[in-house]
C-alpha cells in the first residue's frame, strides 16, 4: 500500500528540494567540502527513497518533471553573471578557448582509447565520447553516432559528480588558485555539477565554468562525428 500511494504521491517534488535545501546547508556550514556535494547527496537521497519504496523512476520523474523544466531556465540564467563579468571573460578569451579546446580532445580521445583497451563494445564505445559535454547535448550526440542515449546521460552525470568531488583538490593540489583557471577547468571537464560548485567559489570562476561548459558542448558536437568516422574508416 505504501509503494502504491508512493508512486502517485505529489510529495516527491517537496521531498527533492528539501533534501536539496538541507544539503545545501550543510555544504555551506562545512565550509563547501566538496565531498558533500548538494546535487551528489540529494542524488543519494531519492535513488535510497526510491528503492526502499519501489517506486520507479518513470512515476517519481513525472512527479517532478517541473525541475527538468526549470533545468533549462536555470541554464539560459547563466547568462546575467556572464554579462555582469563580460569585460573580464573577453580579456582571457583566446587562453579560455585554447583551455577548452585542449580539454575537449582530452576528455573525447582518452576515453575513446581507454573504453577500446578495455574491450568495450563498439555501442559503449560511442555512447562514451561525448561525456564531458553537459547531458542535453551528450545524448542527442550520442543518438547521432550512434550511441545509447541513456548510458551517455548516467556517464555525464557521473563525470559531473566526479569532477564536482574531486576537481577542486586535484586543482589545489596542482597549486591552481586562479579563479578563472579553476572555473575553466571545471567547466570543461565536468559541465553543469561541477560549474554550480564553482560559483560557490566565486562569480569569476562560476562564469568562465558556465563559458567553458558552453564552448566544450558546441565543440563536442562538432569534432565527435567526424572523430567517429575517422575511427570507423581506420578500423580502430
Amino acid at each position: 500500500m505504501l509503494s502504491v500511494i508512493a508512486t502517485k504521491s505529489v510529495l516527491w517534488l517537496p521531498f527533492t528540494v528539501g533534501i536539496y535545501w538541507i544539503s545545501s546547508q550543510l555544504y555551506w556550514r562545512v565550509g563547501r567540502l566538496p565531498l558533500l556535494n548538494p546535487t551528489l547527496m540529494t542524488i543519494a537521497a531519492v535513488c535510497c527513497a526510491l528503492l526502499t519504496l519501489g517506486v520507479p523512476y518513470a512515476a517519481y520523474f513525472e512527479s517532478v518533471s517541473i525541475l527538468h523544466y526549470l533545468l533549462g531556465t536555470a541554464v539560459v540564467a547563466l547568462s546575467v553573471p556572464l554579462y555582469r563579468n563580460l569585460h573580464k571573460l573577453a580579456r582571457e578569451l583566446r587562453s579560455i578557448s585554447i583551455a577548452v579546446a585542449a580539454g575537449s580532445f582530452t576528455s573525447i580521445i582518452g576515453g575513446l582509447v581507454i573504453a577500446k583497451a578495455l574491450g568495450a563494445s563498439p555501442a559503449i564505445v560511442l555512447s562514451i565520447a561525448p561525456k564531458s559535454a553537459t547531458a542535453a547535448v551528450s545524448m542527442e550526440i550520442a543518438r547521432g553516432i550512434g550511441g545509447y542515449p541513456p548510458v551517455t546521460a548516467s556517464l555525464t552525470i557521473l563525470t559531473g559528480i566526479i569532477g564536482a568531488i574531486t576537481g577542486p583538490y586535484i586543482l589545489t593540489w596542482m597549486g591552481v588558485i586562479s579563479p578563472a583557471a579553476r572555473g575553466v577547468a571545471l567547466g570543461t571537464a565536468s559541465h553543469g555539477i561541477a560549474t554550480a560548485h564553482a560559483f560557490s567559489e566565486g562569480e569569476l570562476a562560476g562564469c568562465c565554468a558556465s563559458l567553458a561548459m558552453g564552448l566544450n558542448a558546441i565543440l563536442t558536437a562538432l569534432v565527435v562525428p567526424p572523430i567517429i568516422e575517422a575511427m570507423r574508416q581506420l578500423n580502430f
